[in-house]
């Protein structure tokens, strides 16, 4: 970047560690930290030359802040980005940016009404594979769509004594939110909003621990897995002209294979956090107030998929209505 992009960070947890390893070698600044426990911001600010903060409002409500990350529990997302906002500053959220529909909408009428810069922090939406594989579908290489498989399943936390988000009811833990998103956001982006969703899943300790997620369309249908019970990540897009593979770790991919009746072509490079960072600190250099990568529509559509599925399994998370 021509200047360093300078951002506050909410949030000190693994996510934020791996995002802030990322973009300060691509020369972005982190300047302030906020968590809630002093103690973690200032061991984290440490390692990054940023300043830690003792509330959320000394982090972000500084002249020297361009930007603010929230990379917290899902649950806090809309308290802190909302927040943020108010304070008139752009915010990159991570996914989900709320865990219904509600909060994502209010969150997003927050940001019209401030008349700032806010989009969801998923790499999947920047990186240049998942970018071009959505290239290749539009300009119709595989022909007419026909059928889809998608998987995003990681074992080893279900039956674990652990307070750890993934698995915490009291943080909206469970497969969906964390690991169907993933696939379920890869396909609206490829085919938009289905005609039809179907939802099959298991219920456990009051989480959901794996969904089979069918999203059917005017021609075609994609099936979709999260698990937190077994591993398995792989994308396959089938067409009438041909087929492209994406993986093995489809959502962070650096490689997609196209092959048709014609041609065969392949995309490979990397997917990082810092792609995604410097993309979104463009948008906001820019005067943008809404990503091009990520609509509010998009945002929106995505949760009312993850709502209908819930729905569905009869998941309800805690504090909901």
């Amino acid at each position: 970047m021509e200047t360093k992009f300078r951002w506050a960070y909410i949030g000190a947890g693994s996510i934020c560690k791996k995002t802030a390893d990322e973009i300060t070698k691509a020369g972005h600044e982190i300047v302030t930290v906020y968590s809630r426990t002093f103690e973690k911001a200032s061991d984290f600010a440490k390692h990054y030359g940023a300043t830690p903060c003792h509330s959320f409002e000394e982090a972000v409500n500084r002249d020297d802040v361009d930007g603010v990350y929230v990379g917290t529990p899902h649950t806090s997302h809309k308290e802190y980005a909302i927040a943020a906002m108010r304070l008139k500053k752009p915010v990159l959220c991570e996914k989900p940016i709320g865990i219904n529909l509600s909060e994502v909408e209010e969150i997003i009428n927050v940001a019209k009404e401030e008349d700032v810069y806010f989009t969801e922090a998923m790499w999947t939406w920047f990186a240049p594979v998942a970018l071009q594989v959505k290239a290749w579908v539009d300009e119709g290489k595989i022909g007419e769509f026909k059928e889809c498989y998608g998987s995003f399943c990681i074992p080893g936390f279900v039956g674990k004594k652990s307070d750890h988000r993934l698995i915490n009811p009291l943080t909206a833990g469970g497969s969906l939110l964390d690991l169907g998103i993933y696939p379920i956001t890869y396909m609206y982006n490829l085919f938009g909003m289905p005609k039809e969703i179907h939802c099959e899943g298991t219920l456990k300790g009051g989480i959901d621990t794996e969904e089979i997620v069918t999203l059917t369309y005017e021609k075609g249908k994609c099936v979709l897995k999260s698990s937190l019970n077994y591993p398995e990540e792989k994308m396959e897009i089938k067409g009438s002209l041909g087929e492209i593979k994406v993986g093995p770790m489809f959502h962070s991919a650096k490689k997609a294979k196209l092959k048709t009746t014609t041609e065969k072509d392949v995309m490979k490079e990397d997917t990082t956090y810092a792609n995604e960072f410097t993309l979104v600190a463009e948008e906001i250099k820019a005067g943008k107030k809404e990503s091009d990568y990520v609509p509010f529509s998009h945002t929106i559509d995505c949760m009312k998929i993850m709502d209908e599925c819930r729905r569905q399994l009869g998941l309800r998370y805690e504090g909901e209505e």
